[in-house]
C-alpha cells in the first residue's frame, strides 16, 4: 500500500473527503516527526510505540572496497507494535476493520 492507497482507504473508512484525509495524515506525521525528534515518545494503545533509539559508533566495512570504516554515532527512529496490532497480524484475533466493515 502506498500513500495514495492509504489516503483512499482511509478516506472510505472515515467518510471524510481525499483532501481532508490527506491534511489529517499529513498533521499525524508532521506531528510524530517532531516529537519523535526532541526525543519524545509516541504512545497509541492497541496499536504500538513511536521512540528514538541512540545508537553507538559501530565499525562496519565498505562493500565495494573491503575497507573497515567508522559507522557514527546516530538517534534513529523505532516502531514497536501493541499487543492488539500483534495478535490481528498473527491471525490470532479479527482485527475488527473488516473490509466490508466500512461504513
Amino acid at each position: 500500500m502506498n500513500r495514495n492507497d492509504l489516503i483512499s482507504s482511509m478516506s472510505e473508512i472515515s467518510g471524510l473527503k481525499k483532501t481532508e484525509t490527506e491534511k489529517a495524515l499529513d498533521s499525524f506525521l508532521k506531528t510524530v516527526t517532531i516529537a519523535l525528534s526532541k526525543g519524545e515518545e509516541v504512545r497509541l494503545i492497541g496499536f504500538g510505540t513511536f521512540k528514538t533509539v541512540h545508537r553507538a559508533e559501530s565499525e562496519g566495512r565498505n562493500m565495494k572496497t573491503k575497507e573497515p570504516m567508522t559507522i557514527p554515532a546516530r538517534n534513529i527512529a523505532k516502531f514497536k507494535p501493541g499487543k492488539q496490532l500483534k495478535e490481528s497480524v498473527s491471525g490470532e484475533v479479527p482485527c475488527g476493520y473488516e473490509e466490508d466493515d466500512k461504513d
